[in-house]
C-alpha cells in the first residue's frame, strides 16, 4: 500500500511541477503517473550504473554529477514518452528541483513513519 501511496505522489509531484516549471508538458494525470515511474525506473536502473561509473567525479563536484543524472533521466523518459514534453536541459533541471521541493513538502507534511 505505501508503494502505491509513493507512485501516486510522485505522479502528483509532477504534475504540480509541470504546472510550475515553463517548457514541460504532461497530457494529464495519467501521464505524469507513468512519467513518474518511468523516472524512479531511470534513476534506478541506468541512473544507479552511471553514479558508480562516476563516483569520483561526484565526489570531486559535492553531489552535483547525481543531480546532472537525474536529469538526464528525466530527458530520457521525455525522449521515450508521448504525453510527456520538456524543452531541453534547463526545463529538465527546473523540473528535477521542483519535483524534489514538493516531495520535500510532501515529507513534511506526511511525516515520516519507521513501521
Amino acid at each position: 500500500m505505501k508503494l502505491i501511496v509513493e507512485i501516486l505522489l510522485m505522479g502528483l509531484a509532477v504534475f504540480l511541477g509541470a504546472k510550475i516549471v515553463p517548457g514541460v508538458q504532461v497530457d494529464g494525470y495519467g501521464s505524469a503517473i507513468i512519467a513518474a515511474v518511468l523516472i524512479a525506473l531511470a534513476n534506478s536502473t541506468i541512473g544507479l550504473i552511471l553514479r558508480v561509473f562516476t563516483f569520483p567525479i561526484n565526489f570531486l563536484t559535492l553531489g552535483l554529477m547525481s543531480f546532472i543524472i537525474t536529469v538526464l533521466m528525466i530527458m530520457l523518459v521525455d525522449y521515450l514518452m508521448a504525453g510527456f514534453n520538456t524543452n531541453g536541459f534547463w526545463a529538465a533541471a527546473f523540473l528535477a528541483i521542483a519535483i524534489a521541493i514538493i516531495k520535500a513538502v510532501f515529507g513534511a507534511i506526511a511525516g515520516t513513519d519507521k513501521d
